[in-house]
């Protein structure tokens, strides 16, 4: 941001990896964060995950429970068939280059969403009222 800032001219610049990935293969990355690993069933709409196996203790989840299902008034049935980020412009003019990879952001917010949700185990334990982290 602050080189972008630092320009002569306003411009607009795209800050990404330029590497895509599918929801079903990120959404697969971040269970095996903590060991579990994933089947996925159906399709579009219909599509769900499934608890495969469990390799680490702390996570242990029933085999077969389903874990991530589609939420209809999220799916976007009509999608763009490719989303990328090109950031060429960002690395000739800026200097600019990502610090993550995907593999690295997603271990990372990952390890945040832990940090939270251990800190509000915490805090409810001990009689105290937490945020609502989702819808």
């Amino acid at each position: 941001m602050y080189l972008i800032l630092q320009q002569d001219k306003p411009e607009d610049f795209v800050i990404a990896t330029g590497v895509t990935t599918s929801i079903r293969k990120f959404v697969k990355m971040a269970f095996a964060h903590v060991g579990i690993t994933l089947d996925f069933e159906g399709e579009g709409e219909d599509e769900i995950a499934k608890v495969a196996k469990c390799e680490k203790d702390g996570y242990q989840l029933p085999i077969g429970q389903t874990v991530v299902q589609v939420d209809p008034k999220y799916f976007r049935p009509i999608e763009a068939d490719l989303l990328l980020g090109d950031p060429t412009k960002s690395k000739e003019k800026l200097g600019w280059k990502p610090k993550y990879d995907l593999q690295a952001l997603v271990d990372d917010m990952m390890s945040s969403d832990l940090e939270l949700l251990s800190r509000d185990q915490l805090l409810k334990e001990s009689g105290h009222k937490v945020f609502q982290h989702r819808d």
